[in-house]
């Protein structure tokens, strides 16, 4: 028999009065993948990831963990899965045996079996030397992965992280990015975070996009951008439309005006940058070329940017 997918969901809508926050949104994750949700405020990834803990039954579609109904079997889902949520949910004046050992309890854990997971946690954590502290003492790093551990206490196959990397510096998303890929190398445990820092998106190893509810993109990071089909172009100048428009008559192919700027995709950009500049003497007043990004695959698919000054700030 077939092992079902970590996550499968299908034709997911969900919506919150006229506005839906997920549109028909349908993917799969196998067991032992780190899987990424990718999106602004106002994607759909917090919506997701909230069906996903069975804490949100959705207008229509459905969602299986493990082959289990979010909304049918929600108690046989949350056996199976994790869950890190975005806001901090550690009792900071406990200490983090305290904390952990409370999480155990919830679960029914006791005694020397609860003993047992605390350890092997804390030693999976790198928290060993901090088991007397008390949360409030640790910093944000340090309590995220308190966090983490807790939501493995019980050994779920599925953790499920919401913005995991939210209000930690560089050094300490780079950590947790290294912890992820540890627990799926050496537990098996499938990981399935939101994020909107593109870095953590960079990591995992398929990504979904999600763009105001839609599911504009789904692939692993490094196929995604070289679906993209060259290097991309950035062009100054004072006249973007009109230079725009002179681009695409001459050289066919699609360009577009983003933020006063010309902006293409092209193969061995390097070589055309000398075609344009020679093209449209004077009308070219800077000019920049790079590899393609996750920002400018969201640029590809949604023809705007990631953050837009009238993106929703929502439920989403």
């Amino acid at each position: 028999m077939n092992q079902p997918f970590a996550i499968e969901v299908e034709s997911l809508t969900h919506a919150y009065g006229s506005r839906r926050a997920l549109d028909d949104v349908s993917f799969a994750v196998a067991p032992g993948e780190i899987f990424g949700l990718l999106g602004p405020n106002g994607g759909g990834k917090t919506t997701l990831f909230r069906v996903l803990a069975t804490l949100l039954s959705p207008t229509a579609g459905r969602a299986r963990i493990f082959g289990e109904d979010t909304t049918r079997n929600p108690l046989a889902v949350r056996r199976q899965i994790g869950v890190v949520f975005q806001s901090p949910s550690l009792d900071g004046k406990l200490t983090v045996a305290e904390n952990l050992r409370h999480q155990g309890h919830l679960y029914g854990l006791r005694g020397e079996a609860l003993g047992q997971r605390m350890n092997e946690m804390l030693r999976r954590m790198n928290l060993t030397d901090r088991t007397a502290d008390r949360v409030e003492t640790l910093s944000g790093g340090l309590r995220r992965r308190v966090e983490i551990a807790k939501g493995l206490l019980h050994g779920p196959k599925l953790l499920l992280l919401d913005e995991p990397s939210s209000g930690l510096d560089a050094g300490a998303r780079r950590d947790l990015r290294l912890y992820l890929r540890q627990l799926r190398d050496d537990s098996g445990v499938t990981v399935c975070l939101t994020t909107h820092f593109m870095g953590e998106a960079d990591s995992c190893d398929r990504l979904g996009i999600l763009d105001r509810g839609r599911l504009v993109a789904l692939d692993s990071p490094d196929s995604l951008k070289k679906k993209i089909g060259g290097d991309v172009i950035v062009l100054e100048t004072a006249a973007p439309e009109r230079l725009r428009e002179q681009i695409q008559q001459r050289f066919g192919g699609e360009a577009s005006v983003l933020d006063g700027m010309v902006r293409l995709e092209r193969q061995q950009g390097h070589r055309f940058i000398t075609d344009l500049v020679e093209s449209f003497p004077g009308q070219i007043d800077g000019v920049s070329l790079a590899k393609p990004t996750l920002e400018d695959v969201f640029i590809h698919e949604t023809g705007h940017r990631f953050w837009e000054e009238n993106q929703p700030a929502s439920t989403g």
